[in-house]
């Protein structure tokens, strides 16, 4: 099984003022914090050995948020990036976690709302050799790496931040990986932003014809909130459709329950740490509905 891995490093300086004093994967999207959601999308994927990588500074705060992960079934550990050197240094800091093994790399401001657990996702996790991107249409693919593909939906190359429109498929923040990830990221060379780039990791498995690319489909909504717009659309979208449902996004109590990963009595041991917020009240929803 796949190790997880959320980047949650970065001064997320496209934030300032907001993210001075803290780290934005604490900053609430809508009634969660913004880590909540990069980690539902592993507990949905069923990864249970997750490594959070973020600063110093911002390492017991996310501990006291979410602790070892037993409150979720899962076990959570934690180590630092203290300088911003790239996404991909995210898979050298993790080389002792790895340990040899396949992972999934999400970044920490990314979110996937929907059926990200669909068969052709969960199929990619299975695969043992090479990587799996996964690109979304956007209309503003200069804010990010974009892919492009052939005749065959296949991937022909790859460009980070483009200034002319050469795709309408940008990369997003979940990356599936093999064993050789580490091995990648450390042969590569600081790019002109002296950072090591998770651009540079997708282009060798492309070079080596062992990069695949799935289309997420119109079930999954992307939104990468690391700028002050995107921060307020996530947010503004997530309220929209829980009150529209009555069901919350991102619950993780909720999502470890639904895979077995916790009992009914640990859901109602964590239920209490809730209080009387809304958040808790659901939970005592799904506990009711359980007895």
């Amino acid at each position: 099984m796949r190790k997880g891995i959320i980047l949650a490093g970065g001064d997320g300086s496209r934030l300032f003022p907001l993210t001075f004093s803290v780290t934005k994967q604490l900053l609430p999207i809508h009634d969660k914090p913004m880590i909540y959601y990069p980690l539902s999308t592993l507990l949905e994927l069923e990864i249970k050995n997750i490594l959070i990588i973020c600063k110093e500074k911002d390492k017991l705060q996310l501990n006291n948020l979410l602790g070892d992960g037993s409150n979720f079934g899962i076990t959570l550990s934690y180590l630092t990036q203290n300088k911003p050197n790239g996404i991909a240094e995210g898979l050298v800091i993790a080389e002792d976690f790895l340990s040899g093994d396949d992972c999934v790399f999400i970044l920490g401001d990314n979110l996937f709302i929907g059926q990200f657990e669909s068969k052709v996702i969960k199929n990619e996790l299975y695969k043992k050799n090479g990587a799996t991107i996964f690109s979304y249409k956007v209309n503003d693919p200069e804010r990010y790496g974009v892919v492009i593909l052939d005749k065959n939906d296949e991937p022909k190359e790859i460009f980070e931040k483009p200034k002319k429109f050469i795709s309408e498929y940008a990369i997003t923040g979940i990356y599936f990986y093999d064993q050789e990830a580490v091995n990648i990221a450390k042969t590569l060379k600081p790019s002109k932003r002296k950072e090591l780039e998770i651009t540079d990791v997708n282009k060798h498995y492309l070079s080596k014809k062992l990069l695949r690319v799935v289309n997420l489909d119109k079930n999954i909504t992307w939104l990468d909130a690391g700028t002050i717009s995107s921060f307020y659309d996530a947010s503004h979208l997530v309220s929209t459709i829980e009150i529209r449902t009555g069901r919350k996004i991102a619950c993780l109590e909720e999502i470890s329950f639904s895979k077995k990963f916790i009992s009914l009595d640990l859901l109602k041991k964590n239920r209490e740490r809730y209080g009387p917020s809304n958040y808790g009240k659901y939970l005592e929803k799904i506990i009711n509905k359980n007895f």
